[in-house]
C-alpha cells in the first residue's frame, strides 16, 4: 500500500531535487547596448545643428517618401570640439571593455553628421560596414510621439528559428527585437554589426539628433592609453 503524503511534504521533495539538478549557465555572444544622459554638450550641439541643417534646408526640397534633412559632416566644427573628443574617448573606453586589444590602437569618426526627421519618417533596419565598429545618436529635441530606437538580433539562425513569445513586451531571451525611447541630451552607443532602426515619427514636430559611426586604427604614437570619461559597467 502506498503511503500518502502531504501537500507539503511533496512541495519539500521538489524542492530539493531542483536544488539538486540546477544548471550551471552562461551567457555568451551578447549584444551590449550602452547610453548616457550628457546634457552638457547640448547648447554647442543645437547651435553647430541649426546651423547646418538650414543650409541642407535651402540646398534640398524635403522628399516626401523620406521626410528627413541631412547635414554634412560635422567632425571639423570647432566649436563642438568637447563632445566629439567625450564620444570618442567613450568608444575606445567601450571597444577596450569588450576586450579587444587597444593599447596600441586609436578611435576616430568615419561619420558624424545631423538628422532632422519630420512626422512619418522611419529608418530601416541596417548596419554600418566599411570599417566602423561603434555606432550611436546624440539626441538634441525629442518631441513626443518621436520614433523609437529598435535594435534587431543579429543572429540569422535564431531569428530563423523564432517561436511565439510567452509575453512580446519584457526583454528575454526570446525577444527578437528591444525598443529604446531616445531622450533629449542622450548618449546612445552600440556595436556597428548591430542591426538597428527607427519607427516611425509620430509628432508635427522633427525629432533632431547626431548620428555617428566611429572606426578603429593603428595609433602612430603607441603605446597610446586613452583615459575614458564614460566608465563602463
Amino acid at each position: 500500500m502506498c503511503n500518502s503524503k502531504t501537500i507539503e511534504e511533496v512541495a519539500q521533495i521538489l524542492s530539493e531535487q531542483n536544488t539538486q539538478d540546477q544548471l550551471q549557465t552562461g551567457q555568451y555572444f551578447s549584444s551590449t547596448i550602452y547610453t548616457i544622459k550628457k546634457e552638457n554638450f547640448l547648447e554647442s550641439a543645437k547651435k553647430v545643428f541649426d546651423e547646418h541643417i538650414q543650409k541642407s534646408k535651402k540646398d534640398k526640397e524635403l522628399n516626401k517618401l523620406y521626410p528627413v534633412h541631412m547635414t554634412g559632416q560635422l567632425f571639423d566644427d570647432e566649436r563642438i570640439k568637447d563632445l566629439l573628443t567625450y564620444v570618442a574617448e567613450t568608444a575606445w573606453n567601450i571597444i577596450q571593455s569588450q576586450g579587444y586589444k587597444m593599447t596600441d590602437r586609436a578611435t576616430y569618426f568615419t561619420e558624424f553628421w545631423g538628422q532632422e526627421h519630420y512626422e512619418y519618417s522611419a529608418m530601416d533596419e541596417h548596419v554600418h560596414p566599411y570599417g566602423a565598429q561603434i555606432v550611436g545618436f546624440y539626441f538634441l529635441e525629442v518631441p513626443p510621439d518621436s520614433s523609437k530606437i529598435v535594435i534587431h538580433d543579429p543572429r540569422p539562425g535564431k531569428v530563423m528559428a523564432h517561436m511565439p513569445e510567452e509575453d512580446a513586451t519584457k526583454a528575454t531571451d526570446a525577444s527578437n527585437l528591444i525598443n529604446f525611447t531616445p531622450d533629449e541630451g542622450m548618449l546612445f552607443f552600440a556595436p556597428a554589426w548591430l542591426p538597428h532602426s527607427f519607427t516611425r515619427h509620430g509628432s508635427l514636430k522633427p525629432l533632431k539628433f547626431i548620428h555617428f559611426n566611429i572606426g578603429v586604427r593603428i595609433n602612430d604614437q603607441m603605446p597610446a592609453v586613452c583615459p575614458a570619461p564614460a566608465e563602463v559597467v
